[in-house]
């Protein structure tokens, strides 16, 4: 794959999605800010990334007359990127770029192609979330849940192998507890249950005779049932073949001795000689084996007695639990099992517990692990933020991540930290839990100055905010749009605004206005050149357009550029 400058956005188009009819937008790396009315459709290029990342689409975004809506955006990707490796890992790499389309039908249907080749949108939300971040209006109050802390602290460092093998030990342990907690559910065996099956077995053991065994006797059994029947056929057989003027024998040796003189006259008289020869042979070898059989036979009564009782038993065994005789080894083997299970639960027990109390040390050992690397982020992550904080208009406000390391928390795939933000809007006042103290204009600028201090971390090259400045102004703007600016320095930061001071700041700033005509509403955006920026930031700062308003968004560029 070919390397490029950033990673980033290029383009966005837009056909038939929401109000919008078709928008095509061209992005630069850098800042860019998003400006327009309220209500002019802003959010709308926000919802159309968030889409084409892998967001959930229903049909009510389809525009009113439309049978369906079509999003694409075209990335630049940089060698060795997530996304890149990705890509290569789906076999979906195309050079330096990515190609992502989405259509959703009015039918409900939704499909989405990563480079012309159709995927799922469990793929797209994963190729997305290595491409962009979005941050929605209020995700700052995200920050009160312990995952969201979880994630932001974790994303800042690197220690994924740590985080990996917690899970794997993790998993590990469960997968005991599981096992134990079955066998702490098996209902004991009852005594007399127990009694009866050890008093079947030990009667197997001592009756039951070996298949193989039982296979020779009743073939044995078959010949002295019809050992009358049997000796008669031998004995005739004998006679035919032996008999001293017709048998068998003497016939076929009288008839090639008649065709030996004449062999060499005919080889069809040779060969038929052959043949009798052969035939007399074999006649013989079966006289041999029947004179054998005849000796083995015996018809005694007091042996097929014996050999009746001894196959009775088995029946009568077979019949008691209900197989064919050649299964009983089948049922001895599984009563031996059961009665071996049911005398071994608290032994089985124990063992578990033992490996248990191993799984537990090998997942604290890499819990701990885990622990000091977080804490060492944490730190760091502490000493920016609170930093970052004094430029947003908290001056001598502290920020903390106190991570504490419980070692009596059952085990967890993310670890056995506890973790609490704290902060202080005002010096000389102790930093207290997050939720209690901090307002919703502060909860903003804190996730702000996070999202800035862990840049380093696993954030998306592209990062979107949508409208996170609200509640604030002043030289607080001011700073909000001096980090979004230090943000995209190595990469790509959007943002919709409605603040002045923030679009002051971005390198490119796109106007969105809605245009009415008759019963139609589409959107329209234009890349603002410097005098019209300056009309559209005095709009923004008074809402009327006048020379002191135009003045006043001058000097706010001026001092922007000056600032960067």
């Amino acid at each position: 794959m070919l390397a490029c400058a950033i990673e980033m956005l290029n383009f966005l188009q837009i056909r038939d999605y929401a109000i919008v009819e078709f928008l095509d937008l061209e992005f630069t790396g850098g800042f860019t800010c998003v400006t327009g009315e309220t209500g002019a459709g802003k959010s709308i290029l926000v919802d159309a990334l968030g889409l084409l990342c892998g967001k959930r689409a229903d049909t009510s975004a389809i525009r009113s007359g439309a049978d369906k809506a079509e999003l694409i955006a075209e990335f630049d990707i940089v060698e060795n990127s997530p996304a890149a490796s990705w890509l290569d890992d789906e076999e979906l790499a195309n050079d330096s770029t990515c190609l992502l389309r989405r259509v959703i039908s009015d039918n409900g249907r939704s499909r989405a192609w990563i480079n012309g080749t159709a995927v799922t949108l469990q793929q797209l939300d994963q190729l997305g979330e290595r491409l962009v971040e979005i941050h929605g209006q209020n995700e700052h109050m995200l920050l009160l849940r312990k995952s969201e802390q979880f994630r932001l602290l974790d994303d800042s460092g690197k220690y994924d192998e740590e985080q990996v093998q917690v899970k794997e030990r993790h998993l590990a342990w469960l997968a005991l507890e599981k096992q134990k907690q079955a066998l702490m559910n098996e209902t004991p065996m009852a005594a007399s249950e127990l009694d009866l099956m050890q008093f079947q077995a030990q009667e197997l053991e001592d009756r039951m005779m070996p298949a193989e065994q039982f296979a020779a006797m009743e073939a044995e059994h078959r010949m002295l049932a019809q050992g009358g029947d049997v000796m008669q056929a031998l004995d005739d057989s004998l006679q035919t073949l032996d008999a001293e003027e017709t048998g068998a024998s003497v016939t076929l040796r009288r008839a090639r001795t008649l065709l030996v003189p004449h062999a060499e006259l005919d080889r069809e008289i040779a060969a038929a000689a052959d043949l009798l020869k052969e035939a007399a042979i074999n006649c013989d070898e079966a006289h041999s084996s029947i004179q054998t059989a005849l000796s083995r036979l015996d018809l005694s009564p007091e042996r097929l007695a014996d050999l009746e009782h001894r196959l009775g038993v088995q029946h009568d065994l077979a019949r008691k639990h209900r197989v064919e005789p050649e299964q009983l080894q089948g049922v001895l083997d599984t009563l031996t099992a059961r009665i071996k299970q049911a005398g071994s639960l608290d032994a089985r027990l124990v063992r578990l517990d033992a490996e248990l109390a191993s799984a537990r040390q090998r997942y604290q050992e890499a819990a701990e692990m885990l622990h000091d690397r977080r804490k060492t982020v944490a730190a760091e992550l502490t000493a920016a933020v609170t930093i970052l904080l004094q430029e947003l208009g908290m001056k001598g406000g502290r920020f903390e991540i106190e991570v504490r390391y419980d070692a009596d928390s059952p085990p967890s795939p993310r670890g056995s930290d506890q973790l609490e933000l704290l902060v202080s809007a005002n010096a000389g006042v102790p930093p207290g839990p997050l939720k209690k103290v901090a307002s919703g204009g502060e909860l903003s600028r804190i996730s702000l100055a996070i999202k800035v201090a862990s840049k380093s971390g696993a954030a998306a090259p592209t990062q979107v905010f949508d409208e996170v400045d609200a509640g604030i102004g002043g030289d607080t703007a001011n700073a909000v749009g001096a980090l979004l600016k230090n943000l995209s320095v190595d990469g790509q930061a959007l943002c919709v605004t409605h603040l002045a001071q923030v679009a002051a700041c971005a390198d490119q700033q796109l106007q969105v206005q809605k245009q009415s005509e008759g019963s139609a509403t589409r959107v329209e955006t234009t890349l603002l050149d410097d005098r019209e920026r300056v009309d559209e930031i005095a709009r923004m700062l008074g809402g009327r357009l006048s020379d002191q308003s135009r003045a006043h968004a001058s000097e706010l560029l001026a001092i922007a550029a000056t600032r960067h």
